[in-house]
């Protein structure tokens, strides 16, 4: 009986140990998250509004041990390609359309405090006189709207190699009754000069060529392409240094800039919508939240 009574003891207290060490991996495994990327989240260029707002969101879920690493979308996109190919952990800022999300399996963390704002649209921009100045041109710009799907497709295309300026004439020739939606009944300006900047995502870059493509082979405009940081975009778009850009984000990311130019500047209204911004990461890591991100 007394045996029995020992085995029992013994049973219980090997049982526990293992529910003990159970949930302590648990907590380890909650707040290793951390220490598994080196409490580092990938970022982008530092003058980028999503750099911004990720900023924002480690302040509004209380992220200070946290590390915010500036350097480039190129940066950012090879980082995350050698940590996916070795089933790494690896936090990144991301946004939607983007060619990673076709790529590679990918998540973004919920934000439970919308610390991201809602859901932008990208947005076509005009100087002031633009109207009287290149009417065809304003008017295919006023027209142009595309989808996230379109823009892959290029984006697609360059990633696996092709020139821009390639990708989107091919992507011009394929889909001829959406761009001669663009262009019905404009007349051409031949040889007309156009400024066309843009911010070097690979987003704009699509989306840019692609504009170029047709005011120089539908309209016959001579195009070229200024590729700036935000704030010089903007600046020279108020200022008429550039014509136009077809690669602002709003109302959250470029706010502050179409705040303080705004006045100065044509609002065409969005040329694309469905886009997102946010932290990303590969669809094996375990977590799924920003939340889960704060030190337990």
């Amino acid at each position: 009986m007394l045996k029995k009574a020992a085995k029992t003891l013994i049973f219980a207290s090997l049982t526990s140990l293992l529910v003990v060490t159970g949930c302590s991996k648990d907590n380890a495994s909650e707040s290793s998250v951390g220490s598994s990327v080196n409490h580092q989240i990938i970022g982008i260029d530092p003058g980028a509004g999503l750099m911004k707002q990720t900023d924002q969101a480690m302040k509004a879920y209380a992220l200070t041990d946290w590390k915010l690493v500036e350097g480039s979308s190129a940066a950012m996109a090879a980082a995350l390609d050698k940590a996916y190919k070795a089933k790494e952990p690896i936090i990144v800022t991301g946004w939607t359309p983007h060619w990673m999300f076709a790529k590679y399996d990918l998540k973004y963390l919920n934000d439970p405090k919308g610390a991201f704002g809602k859901d932008e649209e990208i947005h076509t921009i005009a100087r002031k006189g633009l109207k009287e100045a290149a009417a065809s041109a304003y008017a295919m710009l006023d027209r142009f709207e595309w989808t996230p799907e379109d823009m892959a497709v290029v984006m697609s295309a360059v990633v696996d190699g092709k020139k821009p300026e390639d990708a989107a004439a091919d992507w011009v020739a394929n889909n001829a009754s959406k761009v001669d939606t663009w262009v019905k009944d404009l007349s051409p300006e031949q040889g007309k000069k156009l400024k066309l900047a843009y911010v070097a995502w690979d987003s704009e870059i699509a989306s840019t060529n692609v504009v170029k493509t047709v005011l120089e082979k539908k309209l016959g405009y001579k195009v070229e392409m200024l590729q700036v940081e935000a704030g010089p975009m903007w600046a020279g778009l108020a200022d008429g240094s550039a014509d136009a850009s077809v690669a602002a984000w709003l109302p959250t990311t470029h706010k502050d800039y179409f705040e303080k130019y705004a006045a100065k500047l044509e609002d065409l209204g969005a040329n694309l919508k469905g886009t997102k911004l946010g932290l990303v990461v590969p669809a094996y890591m375990t977590i799924s939240s920003i939340e889960d991100l704060k030190t337990k």
